[in-house]
């Protein structure tokens, strides 16, 4: 009611206004900063409370061991920033050296795989004309091994047919008997080491 009261005139202050605001007159009993001091009180000095001194002693040693603690966990936390800062820095230029080292190793790496696969595409070229060579040799040892055997049972054929002229047929029987009986022949006889005929009988 007395801020709707005082609100006059065009610089009137709004119904809704904070706590305290610059345009609030103080309430009753309250005097402004710069009132001066009642009569009363116009004399009065205002006296710190008194202080024990071992009390005091005891607060300030507490304090200078607070600082000391505080100032070394200042240190300490500094410290381990310093050094996150510093590993961080390391990290990165041995990050840098590695991918370089990485690079170089993957590029060796390349060079020695295509020299690898060169050498064994040479070796695999090398065995397959190898492979090549030996099967086209096995294949003319074995021509002439059918050759040679061809060869052998021909000769045999031949060998067969010249003895098979003096086979006995039915056709020859009776010329055969008359020439055995013309020519007689004795194989009861003895022989020495050296093949020699020694003693033959007589024939009957």
């Amino acid at each position: 009611m007395l801020a709707a009261l005082r609100c006059r005139g065009p610089r009137c202050v709004p119904a809704a206004v904070p706590a305290w605001s610059p345009w609030l007159v103080p309430s009753r009993g309250r005097k402004s900063r710069h009132d001066p001091p009642a009569k009363s009180k116009a004399s009065r000095l205002k006296v710190p409370p008194p202080v024990d001194p071992a009390e005091l002693c005891v607060i300030t040693e507490r304090y200078r061991q607070h600082r000391l603690v505080l100032s070394a966990l200042r240190s300490i936390f500094k410290s381990e920033v310093v050094q996150k800062k510093r590993e961080a820095q390391r990290d990165a230029e041995n990050s840098a050296a590695l991918s370089e080292e990485h690079r170089m190793l993957m590029a060796w790496n390349d060079a020695e795989n295509a020299r690898q696969r060169a050498r064994r595409e040479e070796r695999i070229r090398k065995e397959e004309e190898e492979r090549k060579l030996q099967k086209l040799q096995a294949a003319e040892n074995k021509a002439k091994v059918m050759e040679a055997f061809l060869k052998e049972k021909e000769k045999e054929i031949l060998q067969l047919q010249e003895e098979a002229k003096t086979f006995i047929t039915p056709e020859n029987l009776d010329a055969r008997i008359e020439e055995c009986l013309d020519n007689p022949r004795n194989y009861n006889f003895a022989i020495d080491k050296e093949g020699r005929i020694v003693k033959r009988t007589a024939l009957s």
